[in-house]
């Protein structure tokens, strides 16, 4: 007669059983974060109007120029198609990179310290912090495609078009959100951080493929753009954004690459986290 032996606390079932269970944990400590970030959005929406200023200059003044003077190949997009992903890919960069000056405000009004003794594991903290992050970003991308609207850009309106969208902006925002939290834990103080932050935006900007295809660029420069994840984000959106449009590197290979520049910054930022307490 065989005889059933029950499952060794170390089973299969019991190991898949632990894993979902701190999966869901993880992801309520992330939400927790999250929400936390956004209800500082909702106490000052004033905010949201100041930060559409320069993507109402960006496409309604330097767009409509340029896309006059037609000095930038756009293959078959005009200028303001061109342009436009660009721009909103700019706002979600801008926004992020300068959210690791929200860190070091925590550390000094004691904010930090309370999420830091917590039982959350660090990443959690981190990933938390960048998906607030990305919902900035989100409300940040709705102005900007509005206002393309507006000035008579040819945007998709398909819903597969525009959930992609807002995907990649969410994952845009989190890897320059995470990559600002890493450069607060590293300077430490207001005034160096936002140093800092003005020093990387715009090299950031004009590295990429935002405002112009890669195929002007000098050769040394085209080399940097193709490390730069922006380059990938616009391209990404560009593609998802516009009628007409097509991604250079595929949306898969887009997707891929940013993702694991995500991986990778947020276990840098996860080991590193608690030094902004120093």
């Amino acid at each position: 007669m065989v005889s059933i032996q029950p499952l060794a606390s170390g089973g299969p079932y019991n190991v898949m059983a632990s894993l979902i269970i701190r999966f869901s944990d993880g992801m309520a400590q992330i939400l927790a974060v999250a929400e936390a970030e956004v209800r500082k959005l909702i106490h000052d929406p004033l905010e949201l109007i100041t930060r559409a200023i320069q993507p109402v200059l960006w496409l309604g003044v330097f767009g409509q120029v340029m896309g006059k003077l037609r000095g930038i190949p756009a293959g078959n997009l005009s200028y303001e198609d061109f342009l436009a992903p660009g721009i909103l890919a700019q706002s979600v960069t801008f926004i992020a990179i300068f959210y690791g000056i929200a860190a070091i405000w925590e550390r000094d009004s004691g904010v930090l310290t309370k999420y830091l003794v917590s039982p959350a594991p660090r990443w959690t903290l981190v990933l938390g912090k960048a998906m607030g992050s990305g919902v900035r970003s989100l409300t940040q991308a709705v102005i900007v495609f509005v206002l393309a609207m507006l000035l008579g850009v040819h945007v998709r309106l398909e819903i597969a078009s525009m959930a992609g969208l807002a995907a990649f902006c969410l994952l845009g925002a989190a890897i320059f959100s995470t990559f600002s939290l890493i450069i607060a834990c590293i300077v430490q103080t207001r005034e160096r951080f936002m140093g800092i932050g003005q020093l990387l935006t715009m090299p950031l900007f004009f590295a990429s493929n935002a405002i112009y295809p890669l195929q002007l660029m000098p050769e040394w420069l085209r080399l940097i753009a193709r490390a730069n994840p922006l380059t990938y984000l616009v391209d990404a959106m560009r593609a998802l954004m516009c009628v007409g449009a097509g991604s250079s590197y595929g949306l898969s290979t887009d997707f891929t690459i940013l993702a694991l520049v995500l991986l990778v910054l947020t276990g840098v930022a996860a080991r590193i986290y608690p030094a902004i307490l120093r």
